[in-house]
Parts: C-alpha cells; sequence; structure tokens
C-alpha cells in the first residue's frame, strides 16, 4: 500500500478513537485540559525544533506578508459573501461570521500534517507565515470586534480609556503566549548561528520528547471535540465551502505570481491557507459578551452570537482536516496550479448553488404569484 495512503489512515484511526474517547469527556474543562497541552506544550516545542533545523534568509520574511494579506483579502470577501448567502448586514450572525471566516488555526489543523508530510523545514515556513495571521486574529480583528461593541453602544463616556486597558492586556498576552515566546526565543538564537544540537543533551531530548505529542495528542483532539449542530449545518457547510474555494484561488494565484515550481513548497501554500477557523476571534466575542452582561449594556440586539461562533468552529476543524489530509495525502499529483484553480472553482460554485437555487425558486413563485393575480383579475372583469 501507498505510505501516503497507510499515513493516512494512521490518521483517521487516531480521530476515530478520539470519537470514541468522547464519551469519557465529562466536561468542557477535561477537554480544555487536552487544548492547554497542545497548544502550550506540544505545539511549541514542535516549532522550537523545526525553527532551529532551518537556515534564516530574507525571502522567508515574505511569508507572514502573505499570510496576512491572505485573511484581509478573506475578510473583504466575507463581507460581500455574507449578504450573498441570506446573512442580513448590521446583526449579529453577520457580525460573527465577518470575524470567524478570515481567521486561520494552523496550530490544530495544519502544522501537524504540514510535519509528518512535508517535513520540519516546512513546518518552520509554515510557523512564520502564522506570524501574519497572529496579527491579524488578536490585533486587527480585536479592534473590529471592539468597534462593533462599541457602535452598537452610541457614545459611552468609558469607551477610550476601557479600549487602552483592553488593547494594552491583548498586547501582552501576545507577548506571553507560548507559542510566540518559542519563536523569538528561537530566531534568537539562530542569530547566534546557533540550532538544535548547541543545546545540552536532555534540553534537547526533552524538547524532542515533547515535539513527539503534537500529531497523536492534536488528532485525538479534534474527534473528541467535533460538535454538530445540524439546525445550522446547511449555512454553516456553504461558507465553509466558499472559503475553501477562495483559498484554493489565492493559493493558485500565489503559486502563477511567483512562478513556484517545488512541490513541498506548492502543497505548503495550498495546505496553509485550508486551515481551520481560529478561536482568537470567539475569545474576543466570549470578552464582549462579558463586558455586556457586566455594565448591562443598553443595545437592541447582541454584539455576537456565540453559539453560531462556537458550531462554526466545531464544523471549521473537521472540515479543514479532511481538505488538508487529501491533499496531503495526493502529494505531487496535487502539486501544481491547475489543481489549485480547477479546485477553487468548483468549490465556489458548489457553494453558490443554494443560493442559485433559492434565487429561481423565489422567481418561480413570483411568477406563479404575478399569473396568479392576472388570472383573478381577468375573472373579476
Amino acid at each position: 500500500m501507498n505510505f501516503a495512503i497507510q499515513k493516512t489512515l494512521s490518521f483517521i484511526l487516531l480521530i476515530v478513537i478520539g470519537l470514541l474517547l468522547k464519551r469519557k469527556i465529562k466536561n468542557k474543562e477535561q477537554l480544555g485540559g487536552v487544548k492547554v497541552l497542545i497548544l502550550s506544550i506540544a505545539l511549541p516545542a514542535t516549532i522550537f525544533v523545526a525553527l532551529l533545523k532551518i537556515e534564516i534568509e530574507p525571502t522567508l520574511l515574505m511569508l507572514p506578508v502573505l499570510a496576512l494579506l491572505f485573511n484581509l483579502l478573506m475578510l473583504l470577501a466575507a463581507r460581500y459573501l455574507l449578504p450573498l448567502v441570506g446573512i442580513q448586514k448590521n446583526t449579529a450572525s453577520y457580525r460573527t461570521y465577518l470575524l470567524l471566516i478570515p481567521s486561520l488555526a494552523p496550530g490544530l489543523s495544519c502544522f501537524p500534517f504540514v510535519m509528518e508530510y512535508l517535513g520540519e523545514a516546512s513546518l518552520a515556513q509554515a510557523a512564520l507565515a502564522d506570524v501574519g495571521n497572529k496579527v491579524f486574529v488578536l490585533i486587527i480583528l480585536y479592534l473590529m470586534a471592539m468597534q462593533m461593541y462599541y457602535g452598537l453602544r452610541k457614545g459611552d463616556a468609558q469607551e477610550t480609556p476601557d479600549r487602552k486597558k483592553r488593547l494594552k492586556s491583548l498586547m501582552l498576552a501576545l507577548l506571553n503566549e507560548p507559542v510566540n515566546l518559542v519563536m523569538i526565543s528561537a530566531i534568537i538564537l539562530l542569530c547566534f548561528g546557533l540550532n538544535i544540537s548547541a543545546l545540552p543533551v536532555f534540553l534537547e531530548d526533552a524538547v524532542l520528547r515533547m515535539s513527539a505529542l503534537m500529531t497523536p495528542m492534536v488528532l485525538l483532539f479534534i474527534g473528541m471535540a467535533v460538535r454538530f449542530n445540524r439546525k445550522q449545518f446547511g449555512q454553516i457547510l456553504q461558507l465553509l465551502v466558499f472559503r475553501s474555494g477562495l483559498a484554493f484561488l489565492f493559493s493558485a494565484v500565489v503559486i502563477t505570481i511567483l512562478g513556484v515550481s517545488d512541490p513541498v513548497t506548492v502543497l505548503l501554500i495550498l495546505i496553509f491557507p485550508q486551515s481551520a477557523a481560529s478561536f482568537w476571534p470567539f475569545a474576543h466575542m466570549s470578552a464582549i459578551r462579558t463586558l455586556e452582561s457586566a455594565e448591562a449594556v443598553n443595545v437592541k440586539q447582541p454584539t455576537f452570537h456565540l453559539e453560531l461562533g462556537l458550531n462554526v468552529l466545531a464544523f471549521s476543524l473537521p472540515f479543514s482536516t479532511l481538505i488538508i489530509l487529501g491533499i496531503s495525502s495526493a502529494g505531487e499529483l496535487v502539486a501544481n496550479p491547475s489543481f489549485a484553480w480547477s479546485m477553487g472553482a468548483l468549490l465556489l460554485s458548489l457553494g453558490l448553488f443554494p443560493w442559485l437555487v433559492l434565487k429561481l425558486k423565489q422567481r418561480y413563485r413570483f411568477k406563479e404569484q404575478k399569473k396568479w393575480l392576472l388570472v383573478n383579475s381577468e375573472k373579476r372583469a
């Protein structure tokens, strides 16, 4: 059997085991503990090892810029896409989708597969690209969320000091995040010409053992974390298909313009934008909901729809995992711009199909109603 297929089957088996373990998870705190281990121990150790095995080049600085550009383009696209699929502007659902759709969470949905299929050098490049995404989800989306919140408050005197205080605490959280501290430490060591072999043996061994935890823990977490709400499934799936299609088109443009020919680099460009939606926008929404509750803010409606946000995160993780697994398993067969263009066009068409069906039904009903009114008016005459 093909090696990539065997590896994919082993990944799927770990996800299935995670699904079976879901019965053992009694509350959200237990699941949150697994997530803390991944984001605070396994992922930082993996990125630390990967960064210390590469050579920093000026061209790598382009990676976070491209990631941030992708976030901004997705944000712009979401502003036009959401009304197109029937989500009205200036509603809690609109604001919730607007923050979640452009965000990326490569740590849980992308990095394990990059490491296993593409190698540590590609993982280091993905980690550097995530710096741009972190700036977007932690700073830009936070400012957007606060602007939406204060827009509904309509001129509170405490607005400015509170905003400054929250922004300061956010910046401290950004600096204290384990992944960011590890990246800064690794880059400093690289600047002094040190790599993984320069570390003391006991430290190197401990870091490598922690790094080995990441892939199985993430896959088990995906299985344990999956939650489905059938009521919102159709709308969320439609938006995720649109999002994936736009991501493929972005990858196609980057590959074509930069003239990338190395299959591993092409696969990385295809995989990274397919990451699941980030938890950070939901964290911003939760903080604002706390403000609304504590200060008894007089608004006509909540700023965000938290239940919808949770469901988007729940659907996004397995959806992205399937897309990334498919690309990784296919390998060099899909490592070309024509595949990205084709998949982008296909997924956009699939995402647009329910909207077209709805429009045709509305047009048919309008014609039938018009015909009925005409017949009745003739009878009366």
